[in-house]
């Protein structure tokens, strides 16, 4: 199909068979990236401590898997459950916000002793009410202070929530450590409205060469596609989004 890269998404970590995975990667010479999937349970500004506890552990557990298969990212919303959204009092935010900080920092260390670098990826509003624009992403990046940590652009989100998404991207500038390339709904990439041409003119600009993923999903994966919000198929197969979208992506990107 003409993929270069696989992310692979971390639903159960004890399904992913890291030896099976490495040789099918090296067999096809794909390189990999690796991206969280953040349900309640892993919630790293929950006010239950326990569960801000298994959602370091989670992330940690991504970080040694990404090692494992000589991935040097793992991305995604890794600062609170996706589909946490509620209007909270000021103070109740402030104390979240302390909670992932604080957890944030004890995960860039250990990040950063693999060498693995965090995406942080803004959601759109329907799936989080801490991160949606680039800008906040970048505002999390500073306060935490760790070097580990990159921003993470989706253009499904951004398409919702980036007044431009070629000025978000240039906003990014050298934070921008992951991309994933999605059109307006989630279907094959240029069968859309999404800008892609100042899409590829901002990427361009900053210099970015980091990965480029094509993220989407099936109704077939029932627990995903009820978080994501899949009711129909987005493509006549899943395997015709991939090459289609690989086609396109590669043409556009040169």
């Amino acid at each position: 199909m003409g993929f270069d890269i696989i992310e692979v998404a971390v639903d159960d970590p004890s399904l992913i068979d890291v030896a099976l995975l490495n040789k099918m990667a090296q067999e096809h010479a794909l390189s990999i990236t690796i991206c969280g999937a953040f349900g309640p349970t892993r919630d790293i500004s929950s006010d239950d401590p326990a569960i801000r506890r298994n959602g370091v552990d989670y992330i940690s557990e991504c970080i040694r898997l990404a090692q494992a298969v000589g991935s040097t990212l793992v991305a995604g919303p890794v600062y609170a459950a996706v589909g946490k959204t509620r209007l909270v009092s000021a103070g109740q935010k402030a104390r979240e916000r302390a909670w992932c900080v604080e957890n944030l920092r004890a995960v860039g260390k250990v990040a950063s002793d693999a060498g693995v670098t965090i995406g942080i990826e803004p959601l759109n509003r329907f799936e989080t009410d801490m991160i949606n624009l680039v800008e906040q992403a970048i505002t999390l990046i500073h306060e935490v202070g760790h070097p580990a940590y990159k921003v993470h652009i989706d253009t499904f989100h951004a398409n919702i929530e980036e007044k431009s998404i070629p000025a978000a991207i240039r906003m990014a500038g050298s934070l921008l450590g992951h991309f994933h390339a999605c059109e307006n709904d989630r279907g094959i990439p240029g069968t859309g409205h999404i800008d892609w041409i100042g899409v590829r003119d901002a990427l361009r600009d900053i210099g970015y060469n980091g990965p480029v993923v094509i993220e989407s999903f099936t109704p077939g994966a029932i627990e995903i596609a009820k978080a994501a919000a899949i009711w129909r198929p987005l493509a006549p197969s899943q395997d015709e989004l991939a090459r289609q979208g690989a086609r396109f992506l590669r043409e556009l990107l040169g």
